[in-house]
């Protein structure tokens, strides 16, 4: 195995939506799915092409009620280039003989190729070469370069190559009774003999979308001169010609192809742009040598070498990969934030949830530009939240668990599930706990890289609306003399409500709670971190007094969590009320139980009744935690907390998770690195094939999951060193596996001691 190459070998329809998940091509501004250029969207195949940032809102009725949608946009496909000797079919790979395939995604180069030779109705072999970039360092351009080579027959070859602006979004079936016309046609033209562009324009962001494609045709090498007849309708435009050709003599197809929107910066107008920037481009060879060498670049900052280990080492690296292809030096000027399933399908519509959580870590280390880019995406956001705090009848700033383009609550009011059929409430808005999440990750940038600018000009400003909403949905219990945060949703997501309450939420989920504790006493730091000047500016704008400094250090000192058992921390008040449940009765009766909410759902059941986890929740705290600083946490709080206790707490809730998210593993095997290694490694390893082995059973072809691929990387990256940052001081505490192979510097020759 080649630890730089993902490798296909055959083609297998049943698996092609996942290979073109996989295999998509990215440069932090726009991505492709690896799907065939002579492909049509449909069971086999899905081609997308995605714009960062590039959303769109639809309404549909559904349920006798009118939901509005906000979805990241499928655009012009770009690919499409399909061919047939004269007289003979379309290339359909599901209806020809295929003698040979093979497909390789070269990680190192950021180049997707396929090989495939095949034997039609009328027993011609011909041998297809295909090859692709996403360009790392140009971020408008792409080019497929498209090789045909007759086997035994000599004649002539009619090929298409357009650019379809007819797509929708049709990428996930259970949205599929959601409206999905995003596009409209504006124009499109016939520039010059090698040149189409196509504008199109989103019918409610008006979000104007150009693509440009020139076409090149090469026989043995030398460009040839061709008769081309325009094919073009609303939303359409392509080329059609015909090539000779002659047995065991190729032909070469070169499409080079610039994406441009009414967004960026520095252009005149898209099309205009779009059309200008094919024109000056270079050739495909041309542009793949300084593509490559972009990737060269990235590889020398980001790679992570495993000594003789070629599957985990090329997981690995395709992780870090797609981690790079969704966010790069290219996204730095953009206004997009870290979706959950990358820009690599049209699953949870693109949106932004927690992920970052765990993909700001690799970044800080690497290329903290980034992770300050991505952080003004929140920042920016930083008015819509405070209207949503308002409207929640509390100061402060709640930032949604869903962000699309401007920053309001995307979360579905109405979910579907595929087992029973139904539509059903959707509270995951419940989830408070995005708002910690972005109150840590401002913090975490600024231990790593002491950015004080940004704590200046924007960290603490977050940081400290975002404590207010928070001591804003605290109350206090007299009885208890204890504050206590009611009515929200922990990370678990399996529960939002108690066994027959008509109303949603939880009381007194521990992370919420305990993280609400972190956030006020980083809140006090950061003001403290701030120069005078900046300090008392910021406090008058945003009306800041002692009155609420007193209550969050009161909040602080008394703020309630609630224990069971043997010094368990019980998820949330009431938890050790619920029933057990019977896990190997169910894992027998229906083996895969990840997604336990919808199989008990379809029975007419719920898994608010049960002690059952979809992911870590009370675990996350020491995830996110050393057991030094959960023992300081609790301690503040007023509980003499053992830290002996926490492998019991993380043992109990281990055994009563499902795992339904591909973050529990990671999270998992972070906890378990301190008390089990081989428990630890065995699960990283289970991580690593999340994706690439789709252990969901059917959800990587919608997108990856970008916060387990990036938090595979992070577990060797700072949990097994115990990589961490405190007052200006870094400190190392390695819990490595005894059999992990040894980890490498780059230009480290193996053997060698790290």
């Amino acid at each position: 195995m080649n630890s730089w190459k993902l490798v296909y070998e055959g083609f297998d329809p049943k698996r092609e939506s996942l290979r073109e998940a996989l295999c998509t091509l990215g440069n932090g501004y726009f991505a492709v799915r690896g799907a065939a250029p002579e492909s049509e969207p449909g069971e086999v195949h899905y081609p997308g092409t995605y714009l960062a940032g590039g959303y769109n809102r639809l309404k549909t009725e559904i349920a006798g009620r009118v939901i509005e949608n906000e979805d990241l946009v499928n655009m012009p496909n770009w690919l499409v280039t399909r061919f047939r000797p004269e007289e003979g079919d379309w290339l359909n790979l599901l209806s020809v003989d295929i003698l040979f395939y093979h497909q390789e995604l070269n990680l190192k180069e950021g180049l997707l190729a396929r090989t495939v030779t095949f034997r039609d109705k009328q027993g011609r072999e011909t041998t297809l070469i295909q090859r692709r970039f996403v360009h790392m360092e140009h971020m408008h351009l792409a080019g497929l370069e498209t090789t045909i080579i007759p086997e035994n027959w000599t004649g002539r070859i009619q090929v298409r190559t357009s650019l379809d602006g007819t797509v929708i979004n049709a990428g996930v079936e259970r949205y599929k009774q959601l409206n999905s016309k995003h596009l409209s046609p504006i124009g499109s033209e016939a520039v010059d003999e090698e040149t189409i562009c196509l504008l199109v324009e989103t019918n409610q962001s008006s979000l104007r979308v150009a693509e440009a494609a020139r076409t090149r045709v090469y026989s043995r090498e030398e460009l040839i001169e061709i008769e081309r007849k325009l094919v073009e309708h609303p939303g359409y435009i392509g080329q059609e010609f015909f090539i000779e050709v002659a047995r065991k003599k190729p032909a070469k197809i070169e499409k080079i192809v610039s994406f441009f929107t009414s967004r960026d910066f520095a252009i005149s107008e898209p099309a205009l742009d779009s059309v200008e920037a094919v024109g000056h481009a270079g050739g495909f060879d041309e542009l793949l040598q300084s593509h490559v060498l972009q990737w060269d670049h990235l590889w020398n900052r980001f790679d992570i070498r495993l000594e003789n280990s070629d599957r985990p080492q090329m997981i690995l690296r395709l992780h870090i990969f797609h981690l790079l292809q969704t966010v790069s030096r290219n996204s730095i000027d953009l206004d997009v934030g870290v979706p959950a399933r990358g820009w690599h399908g049209e699953a949870y519509r693109g949106h932004i949830f927690w992920d970052e959580l765990f993909i700001f870590p690799y970044l800080n280390l690497r290329i903290p530009s980034i992770t300050r880019s991505l952080l003004l995406y929140r920042y920016r956001r930083l008015n819509q939240s405070r209207l949503a705090a308002q409207a929640e009848g509390v100061s402060g700033a709640l930032y949604p668990w869903q962000s699309g383009s401007n920053g309001r609550e995307e979360t579905q009011h109405l979910h579907l599930n595929p087992k029973s059929g139904r539509w059903l409430p959707d509270y995951s808005h419940l989830q408070r706990h995005v708002n910690t999440a972005v109150a840590y990750n401002v913090w975490q940038y600024y231990k790593v890289t002491g950015d004080r600018e940004f704590l200046a000009a924007c960290g603490a400003e977050m940081i400290l609306e975002i404590a207010r909403f928070l001591a804003g949905i605290t109350t206090f219990n007299q009885e208890l003399d204890r504050y206590e945060i009611l009515g929200v949703m922990g990370p678990d997501e399996y529960h939002d409500g108690y066994p027959d309450s008509e109303t949603p939420g939880l009381n007194n989920n521990a992370y919420t709670n305990v993280m609400t504790v972190y956030v006020l006493r980083t809140a006090l730091k950061a003001i403290d971190a701030l120069p005078p000047k900046r300090r008392r500016y910021l406090l008058e704008t945003l009306g800041l007094k002692q009155a609420e400094f007193y209550r969050w250090q009161d909040i602080i000192r008394k703020m309630r969590v609630v224990f069971h058992g043997d010094n368990i921390i019980s998820q949330f008040e009431g938890y050790d009320r619920l029933m057990e449940f019977d896990w190997e009765a169910y894992r027998q009766k229906y083996g895969d139980i990840q997604r336990l909410d919808r199989i008990l759902e379809a029975e007419g059941d719920t898994p608010n009744r049960y002690k059952v986890s979809k992911q870590a929740d009370v675990v996350m705290l020491f995830y996110l935690f050393s057991a030094e600083e959960i023992q300081e946490l609790f301690t503040h709080m007023g509980y003499d907390f053992d830290p002996e206790s926490i492998p019991h707490n993380i043992e109990y809730y281990l055994k009563r998770s499902s795992h339904g998210s591909t973050l529990s593993n990671i999270i998992h095997s972070w906890v378990l690195s301190r008390s089990d290694r081989p428990g630890s490694l065995e699960l990283f390893h289970k991580s690593l094939e999340s994706d690439i082995s789709d252990i969901q059973g059917g959800t990587t072809h919608e997108g990856i999951h970008l916060g387990a691929m990036a938090g595979t990387v992070d577990i060797l990256q700072r949990c097994y060193t115990g990589l961490e940052f405190h007052d200006d001081t870094l400190f190392l505490n390695p819990n490595i596996p005894a059999s992990l192979p040894k980890l490498l510097h780059e230009n480290q020759v193996p053997g060698q001691l790290v």
